[in-house]
């Protein structure tokens, strides 16, 4: 991917997409099976709508301390690729200095490169949300875990979901609960936020990027 810095400023808003329409500027597809699946617009709404693996990457390095918000949702109803899973995204990523991210076929496996923080929430068919820290050298660290049904996927539950990094800490937040974080030290290397699923259909809306 290109260098594309955000600019930094204090609670200054970044970035927002209402989804009224889809820039493959703004956005980057990687999928792993392409002649089943998509991505695409309908009623202010991101859908990815995937057989297999895939990642909608922001083509936007993001730097500093920042917050990302978001509303999203996993849709069952009847579709060919409908299935209660994998409501994944990575943040921070980027392979070695300077915040690059090169392209990737879409497996999941094509990742474990990256360094990158990643929450595979409803994985594994909804029975098991982790997040993990991947340091670039194909290790990937489990930081946390939730198996109970709270913490689980429901079907038709629309769900915000936010994402913080500053100095002290990378989050991961779902409706007000903080479910996940990771203690720092200092900002973290500049990075990409990617949404990631694997053969389930998805809408996302009320994207945003904000400074801290």
């Amino acid at each position: 991917m290109t260098d594309s810095r955000l600019p930094a400023g204090q609670g200054a808003l970044l970035a927002e997409d209402d989804f009224q329409g889809f820039d493959p500027s703004r956005w980057r597809v990687e999928t792993e099976r392409p002649q089943t699946s998509g991505v695409y617009v309908e009623q202010g709404r991101l859908i990815m709508d995937t057989a297999a693996g895939m990642t909608l990457w922001f083509n936007r390095v993001l730097d500093g301390a920042y917050r990302i918000e978001f509303l999203r949702q996993v849709l069952v109803a009847g579709q060919a690729n409908d299935r209660l899973s994998d409501m994944n995204l990575f943040w921070g990523a980027h392979d070695g200095p300077g915040g690059q991210l090169r392209g990737r076929d879409g497996v999941l496996g094509s990742y474990d490169s990256l360094a990158t923080w990643y929450v595979g929430m409803g994985g594994n068919d909804n029975s098991t949300t982790r997040f993990r820290h991947y340091d670039g050298s194909g290790a990937r660290h489990l930081l946390g875990e939730r198996l109970d049904a709270a913490h689980l996927l429901q079907a038709g539950r629309i769900y915000r979901i936010r994402v913080e990094v500053t100095a002290r800490r990378s989050a991961y937040w779902v409706d007000g609960e903080q479910v996940f974080e990771q203690p720092l030290h200092g900002l973290p290397p500049a990075g990409y936020f990617g949404f990631r699923s694997v053969w389930s259909r998805q809408a996302i809306s009320r994207f945003s990027v904000q400074a801290l």
